[in-house]
């Protein structure tokens, strides 16, 4: 029952506050109530739920149990109403024997969050163990010469209960030689005897018949009894007799065997074999004590030889007797009482339970991984233990009650810094030398998902050629998720813009496991010079986390297209090229002039002309600039020329493998007489156009040079500070970029401006210039000008991010 006192509602409401106030503090406390023992089954014992402020809805759900240290299921709770009671018998004797205080510890424990609740729940004793005496018959012999007012000790009862329960008094039935005597010794022992009121006389009366009594103080009381027969003999008249009736000496526990006890001594004052003395252990002692010392029969020393446990026996009541030789033999009793005292002997016991893991990475400080118990069975400072963790580790312990501990988060935890901690917990006596124990905590640190997946660089290039079969493998992308489990398992995906008017999916994709960059179709370098765009990864984690990279693909250009011959008129249709020709030019003059142009750029767009053989094997008398494709007179026209000439230009680019075209020139030869003024005025005014042609040319290579200039140190620098980045290359296997350097032994007879386009994940496609600039030599040009050679100067295209 719970001790408060019901007097009313108000009164009753205020001392539950109390109590609550008072055992109940921050998770941990304790309520104190009483049981009788041998309680019936179901007994109420007390609101357990109510008092520990619970409610009993949250009983279930909390895990609500009891648990008892060595006292197995005496008490049990009904979760329905939290109410606690007795479930077995309880037996106060078998639980603490003739302690004083006898009390059942109850640790309840609940989950979400982990509490933990001591409960004390006193036994008290009732009136249920009757006296017991050694013996229901005991046998005494008593010479006849025994003088009145001697004692003869006796073993009095026994009872195993405490209090007054415990409490003794004898009785002796009516006699006329015998009188009872009780005296309080040591400690509250009381010595019980048999005091001679007159002399005995062996001839009259033999035998003696006593019945003793002892009563306890229960209610109802309990008696026990022990029968007397003493028979009165007749021969030695002095018995031996001790120095002192009580001998009081201290003993330390886990003295070895042999060590000397104490020294009891007799005297007789008879002489000759009456004299003579033995010694001896009363044969009513118990055999625990009979075990535990050894009497020296002659000399009366009293040593030990069984283990002295002071944890098991305090205190040890001896009743040796000196006998002489005598016929027959006079005895005296003496009593020795041996104190124990404690050493440090026994190691601290350290039990952990209610483990919570593993533990959350992030969980808030103070939450609580373990609670640990620890005990010592010494007493006082051997017996007082404390607690102590390994250092530097992110917990700390908490004392909630005597003994007991919480283990609790002290510091934030990071799994990837440290994903196990090994805890060791050392608890440690006060003895002198201290004795210690150890127990390892396993505390395992689980994973959240706090880190983004994470790419080695924050952006790649990649080159790739023109023409790529579909669904061909360029790249290869890798991030790393710091975390653990689903938290690490990283996806991949584009991150979707527009590409002129198109999608960026309809280009690439992206493999969501392996990161592996596809290109959907074949790419075109006079399409798409450059295609930036970023891969998203993202990691499975609960909210995911993810991070981007940029890919800047670059379209190498591949010799797929072939030259194309510009022929004049409106459009430059498809024909050949007429022209006439003044049979009165000398050599080297040039008489027309072939144009043509590709598509594709750097070398394979740098392109050469040469004259096919006439047919037959005949020498023509013109030929072609090998880079200019100016046909001019290899000699002075005579009247033996044909008058009309056929000539087959082959026009060629320096791809691998070389792409050509050809154009036919047809040239009509007159008598310089016979040229109109009109043909004179054109081929003037033609002239005059390439003159104008060739000062236009002069400004552009210089305005090209120099943004080349200036382009080529940026991709340097460009190159240097990424020639630690590797670079991967897709399966497409595009190859190192030729780098085209101008000539000076010639230049372009034509330019021509064409659009380029470059995109960069979104946005309209950008345009750049495509110009082909003479490069003229040094001197003055003349009519008889040798062959130069055409350089092409390709200005690379301009590159917005967006």
């Amino acid at each position: 029952m719970v001790f408060f006192w019901r007097e009313g509602q108000g009164v009753w409401r205020l001392l539950l506050s109390v109590l609550h106030l008072l055992f109940w503090e921050a998770g941990s406390g304790q309520v104190h109530y009483s049981v009788s023992e041998e309680a019936k089954h179901g007994t109420f014992v007390g609101r357990i739920a109510q008092d520990l402020g619970l409610e009993l809805a949250e009983l279930v759900p909390r895990l609500f149990r009891v648990a008892s240290k060595g006292r197995g299921d005496l008490l049990e709770v009904n979760l329905q109403n939290g109410i606690l009671f007795v479930n077995s018998r309880i037996d106060r004797e078998e639980l603490c024997g003739r302690s004083a205080e006898c009390s059942i510890h109850l640790e309840v424990i609940v989950d979400r969050p982990l509490q933990v609740f001591h409960v004390e729940v006193e036994v008290k004793d009732i009136n249920d163990n009757q006296p017991v005496f050694p013996m229901a018959v005991k046998n005494l012999f008593i010479y006849e010469s025994r003088p009145p007012g001697s004692r003869i000790p006796l073993e009095g009862a026994s009872d195993a209960d405490i209090g007054a329960n415990s409490l003794l008094t004898y009785t002796l039935n009516s006699n006329e030689y015998f009188t009872l005597d009780v005296k309080r010794n040591y400690v509250e022992i009381k010595s019980l005897g048999l005091v001679l009121k007159k002399l005995l006389d062996r001839e009259v009366t033999p035998e003696h018949h006593l019945l003793i009594t002892a009563v306890d103080g229960g209610k109802p009381v309990l008696t026990g009894t022990i029968q007397l027969k003493i028979t009165v003999v007749d021969v030695n008249d002095n018995a031996p007799e001790f120095e002192s009736t009580i001998y009081k000496v201290r003993l330390f526990e886990n003295a070895p065997n042999g060590t000397l006890v104490v020294t009891v001594n007799a005297s007789d004052l008879d002489e000759g074999i009456n004299k003579d003395i033995v010694y001896s252990f009363n044969t009513d002692m118990s055999a625990d004590t009979l075990s535990k010392f050894h009497i020296d029969p002659v000399n009366g020393y009293i040593s030990v030889k069984g283990n002295i446990d002071f944890e098991f026996t305090k205190l040890y009541e001896i009743q040796v007797e000196a006998t002489d030789k005598g016929n027959p033999p006079m005895a005296d009793h003496c009593t020795v009482v041996v104190e124990i005292l404690d050493t440090n002997d026994n190691v601290p016991e350290l039990v952990v339970k209610s483990l919570s893991l593993p533990v959350l990475e992030d969980a808030p400080l103070g939450t609580v991984i373990a609670l640990i118990s620890v005990s010592d069975g010494d007493s006082g400072a051997n017996g007082q233990v404390t607690c102590t963790l390994t250092h530097h580790v992110p917990f700390k312990l908490v004392s909630t009650f005597k003994n007991y501990y919480s283990l609790v988060l002290d510091s934030a935890l990071d799994r990837e810094s440290m994903a196990n901690y090994e805890v060791v917990v050392t608890a440690r006596d006060g003895g002198s030398p201290s004795l210690s124990t150890t127990a390892s905590v396993s505390v395992e640190v689980a994973d959240v998902n706090d880190n983004a997946p994470a790419f080695a660089h924050p952006e790649y290039t990649v080159l790739v050629k023109e023409n790529n079969p579909p669904g061909c493998h360029i790249f290869t992308v890798s991030a790393r998720d710091a975390d653990a489990q689903e938290n690490a398992l990283v996806s991949y995906s584009l991150v979707e813009r527009r590409v002129g008017e198109r999608a960026l999916s309809s280009y690439v994709s992206v493999h969501a496991e392996s990161g592996k960059v596809y290109a959907l179709q074949p790419l075109d370098h006079e399409e798409l010079e450059l295609l930036q765009f970023q891969v998203s990864a993202h990691d499975a984690g609960v909210p995911p986390l993810g991070s981007n990279v940029t890919l800047q693909v670059f379209v190498l250009d591949e010799n797929d297209n072939a030259p194309a011959v510009l022929l004049p008129g409106p459009g430059g249709g498809a024909g050949a090229l007429s022209q006439l020709v003044a049979r009165s030019v000398g050599a080297g003059h040039v008489v027309a002039k072939v144009r043509a142009v590709d598509a594709d750029s750097g070398y394979n767009a740098w392109l050469s002309y040469e004259l096919q053989p006439a047919v037959g094997g005949a020498r023509s008398p013109f030929r072609v600039g090998l880079y200019t494709g100016e046909i001019s007179t290899t000699r002075a026209l005579d009247e033996a020329d044909a008058p009309r000439h056929r000539l087959l230009v082959l026009v060629k680019d320096h791809g691998e493998p070389a792409l050509t075209a050809t154009a036919t020139v047809l040239l009509s030869l007159e008598d310089s007489g016979q040229a109109p003024k009109a043909s004179s005025r054109a081929s003037s005014g033609a002239a005059s156009a390439d003159a104008v042609l060739v000062d236009v040319n002069v400004y552009l290579i210089i305005a090209i040079c120099a943004v080349s200039s200036l382009l080529v140190l940026t991709l340097l620098l460009y190159t240097a500070l990424r020639c630690s980045a590797p670079s991967s290359e897709g399966v497409c296997g595009p190859g190192k970029p030729t780098l085209v350097c101008s000539s000076a032994v010639g230049s372009w007879s034509y330019s021509q401006q064409r659009r380029q386009r470059v995109c960069s994940g979104e946005g309209p496609p950008k345009a750049d210039l495509m110009a082909f600039s003479p490069c003229l030599p040094p001197g003055p040009i003349s009519g008889d000008r040798e062959e130069q050679t055409d350089v092409k100067v390709d200005l690379p295209a301009k590159v917005s991010n967006f």
